[in-house]
């Protein structure tokens, strides 16, 4: 890893008006600010075919692949549909694997039209544990979203700076010292399918 860290923000959302978008320009402002450098993956610039395991590499996935393998840090953000994540991240998570997510550092980040999207971030969780990654304890969450960001900027100082936070946690702990391999890890049988 390099003295400055390198960290990639992955966009779930591909509506053209993202609120996951702004929300993740902003935490890569944290990023910028702890004396890391970011880069926002915005999946709309992404041809990735529903995953299917026969082809590992079919249209951009190498090339996604190979910009998460190269960072010290990511950090997942997506809008939350039916409680959960969303597919276009899902699918970007599946073309992935133990390659590009093994002993890094991760950071969550969900956008809700309602309340608060617990249940998104815990899927996540799940997935990142699964693949042997080191998830923050802290994550941000965006409930609210429509007045939550309005023009493209948050109507909040204080939910702006808790976006802010988890890009500067995602650089402050993009060097932690990996845990050993989890026990969904030894079970996660869909990696070497």
């Amino acid at each position: 890893m390099t003295n400055q860290p390198r960290v990639v923000a992955i966009c779930g959302s591909l509506n053209e008006k993202s609120t996951t978008r702004v929300a993740l320009q902003n935490a890569l402002v944290g990023v910028k600010s702890e004396g890391g450098t970011g880069e926002l993956l915005d999946l709309r610039e992404f041809d990735l075919p529903l995953f299917d395991p026969a082809d590992r590499d079919a249209g951009d996935a190498a090339e996604l692949k190979r910009r998460v393998r190269e960072a010290d840090a990511v950090i997942l953000g997506t809008p939350v549909y039916h409680g959960s994540y969303s597919s276009p991240l899902k699918t970007a998570l599946d073309y992935c694997g133990f390659d590009e997510f093994e002993d890094k550092t991760v950071g969550l980040l969900a956008v809700a039209g309602g309340r608060f999207p617990v249940t998104a971030m815990d899927h996540l969780r799940s997935v990142c544990r699964a693949l042997d990654a080191w998830v923050l304890p802290y994550e941000a969450a965006v409930p609210r979203s429509h007045s939550a960001v309005v023009n493209g900027a948050f109507t909040e100082g204080e939910l702006e700076s808790r976006v802010v936070a988890l890009g500067r946690q995602t650089v402050l702990y993009a060097n932690i010292e990996p845990c050993p391999k989890s026990f969904e890890s030894g079970e996660n049988i869909g990696a070497v399918d």
